[in-house]
């Protein structure tokens, strides 16, 4: 079989460029009429404002849960955010961290300027071990780094010996 004639032209016909037709110069009017047809679905059955938030949080911190040195650490990456914007609650059994996450880029160059901009609120629950003292924790704000210390709760290691047979 004899491979097809590649044609230059972004235009050139299947023949012509031994390409199946794509869906590119289709893709933003499909991808529209998709979405608005989403959105009219959505509104049709009183979802439209949950659709319109789970677009905003899109952005959740990365956590990670560790023991150092007799402390149990929980740690969140939180960049571009300040203490001000987050807030901790503890209670025995989970840690929760929330805020708003607020960004601007702008960028301005010969001829034209750029602006984006980007809101959404975040909401992580870390479940705590059972026997953590809440009352003991503390928290600090660290180059956009939140961690937060309290004592790790004692645990008796059980062991024992199993017969191979």
């Amino acid at each position: 079989m004899a491979k097809a004639k590649q044609s230059p032209e972004p235009g050139g016909s299947e023949a012509q460029t031994g390409r199946r037709h794509s869906l590119s110069r289709y893709e933003p009017t499909l991808m529209t009429r998709f979405a608005n047809e989403i959105d009219r679905l959505l509104d049709d059955f009183g979802l439209g404002q949950v659709w319109e938030e789970l677009g905003r949080a899109r952005w959740s911190p990365q956590i990670e849960v560790f023991e150092r040195g007799g402390q149990f650490v929980v740690r969140a990456d939180l960049p571009g955010l300040s203490k001000d914007d987050v807030k901790v609650d503890i209670t025995d059994e989970a840690l929760t961290i929330q805020g708003e996450r607020k960004q601007e880029h702008k960028e301005e160059r010969e001829g034209w300027y750029r602006s984006e901009r980007s809101y959404g609120s975040f909401f992580r629950s870390i479940p705590l071990p059972e026997g953590i003292n809440a009352d003991a924790a503390k928290a600090s704000f660290n180059d956009g780094v939140l961690e937060i210390t309290m004592p790790a709760p004692k645990r008796e290691e059980r062991k024992r010996s199993i017969e191979i047979k």
